[in-house]
């Protein structure tokens, strides 16, 4: 980064990191630190071979973008049901809305924006599922 803020991210400059879910590692692309954590942007891409485990949950954003770069995934949005993102596909998640992951293939690779940077996670407890 300068002092203009400017970032540039390169795949070949950062590496993956286990986060969230255990099931998929991130790359950070630089937006969390430039914008002093009002936004984080980042690549999720999927860890073949694990245990895929993902239960009704919240978060408490502003907003939450994600894009899928390549593979698919499958959602379920409360109100809505399943929603499978393909290569190409997006989703708009309104904050505070009650989802949970399905399933993904092997070579999932997608682009999350989430505003703020930091937030919380609720799980929604099977009774008001």
């Amino acid at each position: 980064m300068n002092a203009s803020g400017l970032v540039v991210s390169h795949a070949r400059e950062g590496g993956f990191e286990r986060g969230m879910r255990s099931f998929f590692e991130y790359r950070d692309l630089g937006i969390n630190a430039a914008t002093q954590g009002q936004v984080v942007a980042h690549v999720i891409r999927a860890v073949p071979g694990t245990e895929h485990v993902s239960t009704l949950h919240c978060h408490k954003v502003e907003f939450q973008f994600v894009f899928v770069l390549q593979g698919w995934v499958e959602f379920e949005y409360e109100g809505y049901g399943p929603v499978r993102l393909e290569r190409g596909s997006s989703v708009y998640q309104p904050p505070g809305i009650h989802h949970r992951e399905i399933a993904h293939s092997d070579d999932l690779e997608m682009l999350e924006i989430v505003m703020p940077a930091q937030f919380e996670t609720e799980m929604v407890p099977a009774a008001s599922a």
